[in-house]
């Protein structure tokens, strides 16, 4: 079965967030669990948690079908100091958070090296950012989305995400997600079915589908390669409609959360409908 929804606002509440799906008939969705501008956050107070979840129970949502989003601030390979340090504070905060929600996945952006450290040691820090949070925080799995290469950040190659997780010790606790915007821009093409199934045989073979928890489902401003992070409406974007067929028919993608983060919230409920007419 396939999961979809989008990524939805928390805005005047966690417990708002499920409202949200439930507006855009969502069986899936993804969630800040505070303000991702900001690196102080208030507690959730028990009203929240308690709200929130009433929701799930009420609306029906089964919390394996929810991928929660760390901060984009949180840079867990950081070569300053300063940063790394508040970067492995502020997540495992947010692990907490989750755990509060009675969830079971925070996903986070490997981060960037600033031109201070060699992949490898960016790679090695990562990882021992995910084992520090890990140890302090039971049942949680840890989600390493894949990033479009912008900068100089790390996780826009299938290696990059697989030399992390070789590295991390608790392996049940540690998975993928697959951003189609993100995967394309660092030169994956998914757009026919020969290229789309070279790129998850290559996924397979370099990191194993037994790691994947969840994917974005976005279209791309740019091109093939571009190394460039712009989402684009279902689409409308250089990536086209047939990789989302092809990954709506995909038996590898069922009973995993499929998250919208396309740019245009008001056709989400439409985007969503569109994708289940694909199965």
């Amino acid at each position: 079965m396939k999961f979809v929804g989008a990524h939805v606002s928390i805005a005047g509440g966690v417990q708002n967030a499920l409202l949200n799906a439930k507006r855009i008939n969502a069986n899936a969705f993804a969630l800040f669990t505070r303000n991702q501008r900001r690196w102080e956050a208030k507690p959730y107070t028990e009203k929240n948690i308690a709200f929130f979840k009433k929701n799930l129970k009420d609306f029906g949502f089964d919390e394996k079908y929810i991928l929660p989003h760390a901060s984009y601030l949180i840079n867990l390979c950081s070569p300053k100091k300063d940063t790394l340090e508040k970067s492995r504070k502020s997540f495992i905060e947010e692990l907490n958070r989750v755990k509060q929600l009675g969830l079971k996945y925070l996903n986070v952006h490997p981060g960037a090296h600033l031109n201070k450290l060699s992949l490898k040691e960016s790679i090695s820090l990562m990882a021992e950012s995910i084992n520090l949070a890990l140890d302090s925080i039971g049942d949680i799995t840890i989600v390493l989305e894949i990033t479009a290469g912008e900068g100089t950040v790390v996780g826009y190659r299938f290696e990059h995400l697989a030399g992390i997780i070789e590295q991390v010790k608790d392996k049940k606790r540690i998975g993928v997600c697959l951003d189609t915007c993100h995967m394309f821009a660092a030169g994956y093409d998914i757009r026919d079915e020969d290229s789309y199934e070279k790129t998850m045989a290559e996924f397979d073979s370099t990191v194993g589908f037994s790691y994947l928890k969840g994917m974005h489902l976005n279209d791309s401003k740019h091109p093939l390669g571009s190394r460039k992070d712009r989402h684009e409406s279902i689409g409308k974007g250089f990536i086209g409609l047939d990789a989302f067929k092809f990954i709506m028919k995909d038996p590898r993608t069922d009973n995993i959360p499929l998250i919208l983060e396309t740019p245009n919230t008001s056709l989400w409920s439409k985007e969503i409908e569109l994708l289940r007419s694909f199965v």
